[in-house]
Parts: C-alpha cells; structure tokens; sequence
C-alpha cells in the first residue's frame, strides 16, 4: 500500500461530515508517506501524525453522532458502538503496539494497514446508510453480557491452549488487512438443521509460534503440517467454545474450508457476521468471526474432505505463496493465467469457475467492490465482468479499473446476457478486449478464452 486516495465515491451527501471524511483520507495518506522515510525522520512525525489522526477521529465521531442523533437516526446505538470500539479499544491498543516497538515502519504501516481498512469499509457501508445509500450491515450485534462472556471465554481459551496472553482490540473486525494469514472456515450443521458459519483468522507469525510450541520445532514458513494441525486446533477450540456456550448450537462439521484474504473480504461484504472480534496475542493477531447463517455462497474455497485434503492444501500454500500451480496438462515451467470473474450471480461465477479452473487459476468476486479490492491484492491476467450487475454496473465498474495507473492495463472481456445490436453497441462502445453472450455454450465460453490468450503470446 503506497497512498490512499479520497474518491467522491465515499461521500453520503453531508457536507461537513464528507469534509472531515475527506481529511482523514488526507492524514492517513500523508502518514503513508512519512512511514516510507528512514527511521531518523519518520519516528517523530509519525507519532505526532499518529497523535492528530486519533483527535480527528475522535472530534468526527462526535460531530458524526450529534447529527445522527438531530436526525433521529434509527440505527444510531449501534453505529455508536462501532465508533466506541474503534476509539477506546483498536486505537489504543495500536498505540500501544507502536510505542513498544518505537515506532517503527513495520509498527506504522500495520496501524494505518488496520485504520485504513476500518475507515475505508466504516465509510462505505454504515456512513452510506445514515443518508440512505445502502442499509446497515451491522445487525443483530450480541447484547453487552453475551460479547462479554465470550470475549472472556476466548481470551481463556487462548492462554489453555495457545499459552498466550490476548487482549480484545475490536468487537467489529471487518477483515481489515493485519498481514499474512491462515483462515479456517467451518460450517455446522444445529439441532434444527440451521446452519452456524465460524471462521478463526491467525496471523501467520502467530501460528507459526503456536504450531513449533506444539510440535517442538521451529518452523519457519506456514507448509502442509502446519496447516493440517491448525485445521485440527481450529476444531479442538471450537469444540470448547460449544462447552463454554451450549446455545451456540454447533453438531455437525458439514463443509471446511480454507480462505484466502480476497475471499475473507468477500464474506464480510457480503454478510457482516453479527459476532466478529479481533484480539491481540502479543505475538501476532488472532480473530473470531460467527454468524448462524452460511453468508458465503457459491465457490468461496474449495471444500476440505479426506479424498482431496492433500491437494486442496497445496493449492493454498501455492496460492497463498504467490508460486504457480500445475497440472497434468502443463510442462513444469507453464504457469497458469490468473483470470477474476465478476458477476453477482453465485451460479454464472460458479459455471465460469468450473469451466475453467483445470487451465487458470480462478479469483471471484460479486460485485465492484469486491472486484476493487481483488485487484489491489491479486492481480489477474484478465477480467470476466458482468455488465448488468445492479448499485455498480460493469460501465461503472470498469471506469474505476482504468482510473488505477496499476490497473488500467488489465484486459476486460464483458459478460452480458442481452445480444441485440443495441446492447451489443453500448457493451463495444467501452472498449473492451470483446464480450461474451451468458447463452454461449460452455465450450464456446472456453474456446474464446483459450483463444484469447492464445493471441496474446
């Protein structure tokens, strides 16, 4: 991450709160560039920029709630407690990670890592809703005694079976960028058939101190063994959580899965999970996230099972580690194209997906948003992208990809389900590589990919 930029994309339509918007994306941008300077010159302005932000925050907050309230906003106690946690517990807690490693870049770059993505995403789905622009994410939160109780219980859990010492940071984690990670998402099966989607985040340096505490052995780099002992742990602490909290009805494990960061951000725009908290070990992050519905559908990872658990983890580490994955079809120096489908339909990303994840390595996303995002972290080689998405239609969406220096060459073949001539005239006025009728069959779907490439070497 090298600057962040305010676009007119974040303002809800109030003036002066899109002006002290517009001045915390300018603060944050400014710590950005003072965190790439020598130690020498940066530790001092970074604590007095540290210093300012935090006020500014804490000053819009204030102003932000007044108005809410002068407005009878409907879901003003919970914006406001999004707010609480964000100002008493992840900034001070971040502030405190900072001064005891004397403000560092590492140290600096990882509190705006976490301020950017709690500001940018805050900014784009609770301060849209004040105006109306979109509805609230955040709903039906567990009441104050029910966080409380199993706050303490992870925290508890932590020390019995990480032997670390964890303190709380934030009650709405939201995917926020805090490093590499290793994320385990577990789907169970209740009593009465309703399903309870968790997902445990670790930050990587955390498990590694966790798994050679374990084994004995000092690893060095997340590989098979570790994954499969934390798959296991991951198990073993949720299986104390369902004693610790018997109306958390968790029976049967009926999907497990391994996510990617891409692929966590997506499950948080889609369905923010009413449970979700952030805690700091000491020796790196560790989140829990739950909700009693499976608010990722479609193909988000691909399902662990006995015949294809071997496989499936070495395509994680491949991809996790940015090295290429092969198949029989592929000469060991043949890398796999990397191509991102867009489309809001879980079953048009599923039938793409499906279609052609044995030749490219496949990246999804459902909407522009989730789209952005993937490309700031996973660049493709090429974008399949839905023109009649709804709130952002693929127009919109591909604006915002060639307004991005770092984006703007990527190739952008339209998928479209409308094949008249007007349609079709509007689709080729944008420019794109070519589009792609949704009612081609699948072979024509695949040749006009494979051509495409094809041409390219």
């Amino acid at each position: 991450m090298e600057n962040i930029i305010w676009k007119d994309d974040y303002k809800i339509g109030v003036d002066f709160i899109d002006k002290e918007h517009k001045l915390l994306f300018s603060t944050m941008d400014k710590l950005l560039k003072i965190s790439k300077t020598n130690k020498a010159k940066s530790e001092w302005a970074c604590q007095e920029g540290v210093k300012y932000l935090k006020n500014h925050t804490v000053e819009h907050f204030e102003h932000e709630e007044e108005y809410m309230r002068s407005i009878n906003y409907t879901e003003y106690e919970i914006h406001k407690r999004l707010h609480d946690n964000f100002r008493y517990k992840t900034l001070p807690a971040l502030e405190e990670e900072m001064a005891e490693a004397e403000y560092s870049i590492e140290s600096v770059r990882h509190f705006l890592g976490v301020c950017i993505g709690w500001v940018v995403a805050h900014t784009q789905t609770e301060d849209q809703a004040i105006s109306g622009k979109t509805i609230s994410k955040w709903v039906d939160i567990p009441h104050e005694k029910e966080k409380d109780a199993l706050e303490q219980s992870i925290i508890q859990l932590i020390d019995e079976i990480f032997h670390l010492n964890a303190k709380l940071i934030s009650e709405q984690y939201s995917g926020e960028d805090f490093g590499k990670i290793v994320c385990c998402r577990l789907i169970y099966l209740g009593q009465n058939k309703e399903k309870w989607e968790v997902t445990l985040v670790y930050e990587e340096q955390l498990l590694l101190q966790i798994i050679s505490k374990i084994l004995k052995v000092q690893y060095q780099k997340v590989d098979d063994m570790v994954i499969n002992v934390t798959r296991y742990i991951s198990r073993q602490f949720l299986e104390q959580i369902r004693e610790r909290f018997p109306s958390i009805d968790l029976c049967d494990v009926e999907k497990e899965s391994l996510l990617t960061h891409e692929q966590l951000l997506d499950m948080f725009e889609r369905s923010h999970p009413p449970c979700s908290l952030l805690f700091d070990t000491g020796v790196g992050y560790f989140a829990f996230c739950a909700s009693t519905s499976d608010s990722i559908r479609g193909k988000i990872g691909a399902s662990l099972d006995a015949k294809n658990a071997m496989n499936t983890i070495k395509q994680y580490l491949d991809r996790d580690a940015g090295t290429v994955n092969q198949n029989a079809n592929c000469t060991p120096e043949a890398s796999k194209k990397k191509i991102l489908i867009v489309d809001d339909s879980d079953f048009m990303r599923c039938r793409i997906t499906k279609l052609l994840e044995g030749d490219y390595e496949m990246l999804e996303a459902s909407s522009s948003l989730s789209a952005i995002k993937s490309l700031t972290v996973n660049r493709p080689d090429l974008i399949l992208l839905d023109y009649e998405m709804p709130v952002c239609d693929g127009r919109q969406t591909l604006e915002m990809i060639r307004s991005e220096k770092d984006t703007a060459d990527i190739p952008v073949i339209f998928l479209t389900g409308k094949g008249d001539v007007e349609s079709v005239r509007k689709v080729m006025a944008l420019k794109p590589e070519k589009y792609l009728l949704k009612t081609l069959s699948d072979e024509d779907v695949k040749k006009n990919i494979d051509d495409f490439f094809a041409k390219q070497k």
